[in-house]
């Protein structure tokens, strides 16, 4: 049995188990309790996402803070990636970029820190601290520091 399969076998038996305890005189049959779990795994996507990494968890940051400049380079920092979602931190040194691509997923960008440029079906938008933006699914896209430039990615698959 594959991890995937094997996740998924813990969460049917996890549920399972709940089920009966919360209503343990209730006679769910086996139609039943199949239902439920497919009802469950449609509102997760089917899917048993990653946990986060290269980030502390249950402390207070400045997330701009948790990606550094370096001169003449591009920084990423993956904070999650799976099948459905991409967390990503980038900081762009004056100058630097990431040409035109497409990516299968819808693309937010948040403005972290500096000003950046993000060109979108050949149209170009400036963000500054604070803004946002997505860039759609399948469209050329590109980005590009105008200044020194951090943004948080989020990728939606």
């Amino acid at each position: 049995m594959n991890k995937k399969n094997r996740i998924s076998a813990d969460c049917t038996a996890y549920t399972y188990v709940n089920v009966h305890q919360e209503f343990p005189k209730s006679k769910i049959n086996i139609a039943h309790y199949n239902n439920f779990n497919q009802q469950v795994n449609f509102r997760l996507g089917g899917l048993i996402m990653s946990k986060m990494k290269n980030i502390d968890k249950a402390e207070v940051m400045v997330l701009k803070e948790q990606v550094s400049y370096q001169p003449g380079q591009v920084v990423s920092k993956t904070l999650a990636q799976n099948d459905a979602l991409s967390i990503t931190l980038f900081s762009f040194d004056k100058g630097e970029e990431i040409s035109t691509h497409e990516s299968d997923g819808d693309a937010f960008v948040i403005c972290l820190d500096g000003v950046g440029r993000i060109t979108i079906d050949s149209v170009e938008y400036e963000l500054h601290e604070g803004e946002s933006i997505v860039m759609p699914a399948n469209h050329p896209h590109a980005v590009y520091g105008k200044e020194q430039f951090k943004m948080l990615l989020v990728v939606v698959f």
